[in-house]
């Protein structure tokens, strides 16, 4: 998928939403508990309710990992499940993997062969040999962290150079050479919003992975009026907010009106340039 290709998803369905499929076991509807594959199972209740307000879904590893092979089982279930049912979705390996030239040759064949994703997050902290595996698949996208939104950040990325150069705009400019709009995005956290102006400078026309709109209080207005683009530039993901939005077992019609909510909102937001 190229970013024109995203791009014509996102006017079609007037949406850069992604959904963050950050499913814990501990919080899904009791009632899924009694099924074979309850992690799938509410994967699948999500993906159905969502899809006609998303475009791109990211499964963050960690909630999958931690259930062991039963989690590993239900990630390949749920991407199958996405590309048999719901086409052109974009669907991203939350992994932030980074690591030597060989170990990431490893990583790109995992996620981009045996389980089909279209992109994973990478850290790129040490350096362009572990991240060009990945640009030997075709068709296939790198989301590098960029600046994020945890509390901590400022530890080490806004420290600056002897000429007042911020770490994040260095890792930013250096890592555009790497690759090119139709391979690499960059991962901008919500709540970072004012930020996204000094980044635009930079990389004007890549696309962003931005998290950390609801739960974490991210605003989407901000992030789109710093952050967005001729070709809208963004993917705003959002995980809690939605999948977590009811516990009973109406929980995915109530998870589909959330997603239609910011789906309104972002058709709003997008008017000026579809």
């Amino acid at each position: 998928m190229t970013a024109r290709q995203l791009f014509e998803q996102i006017k079609y369905k007037r949406s850069f939403l992604c959904v963050g499929l950050d499913t814990d076991i501990n919080k899904i509807p009791p009632h899924l508990h009694e099924k074979d594959d309850a992690i799938f199972e509410f994967n699948k209740a999500i993906v159905d309710v969502t899809a006609p307000y998303t475009v791109a879904y990211k499964l963050n590893l960690a909630f999958y990992e931690v259930a062991g092979d039963n989690g590993w089982r239900a990630l390949a279930k749920t991407v199958e499940y996405i590309r048999k049912n719901h086409l052109g979705m974009f669907i991203i390996a939350d992994a932030k993997r980074g690591d030597i030239g060989n170990t990431s040759g490893m990583y790109a064949k995992t996620f981009f062969e045996s389980f089909d994703f279209d992109s994973i997050t990478l850290s790129p902290y040490m350096g362009e040999d572990t991240v060009k595996p990945f640009f030997e698949f075709e068709n296939k996208w790198i989301i590098l962290l960029a600046l994020t939104s945890n509390p901590s950040a400022a530890d080490f990325q806004f420290i600056e150079d002897k000429n007042g150069k911020r770490l994040f705009e260095s890792v930013i400019e250096k890592s555009k050479q790497w690759g090119n709009e139709d391979n690499t995005m960059y991962v901008v956290g919500a709540t970072q919003a004012e930020m996204l102006r000094d980044i635009r400078k930079i990389i004007p026309n890549h696309f962003l992975l931005i998290p950390g709109v609801g739960e974490q209080g991210g605003s989407l207005a901000k992030v789109c009026k710093y952050g967005m683009n001729r070709q809208c530039g963004l993917l705003v993901n959002s995980s809690r907010a939605i999948i977590y939005a009811n516990k009973t077992t109406r929980f995915a019609g109530i998870v589909g009106e959330k997603a239609w909510e910011i789906q309104r909102q972002m058709e709003i937001l997008l008017q000026a340039i579809i």
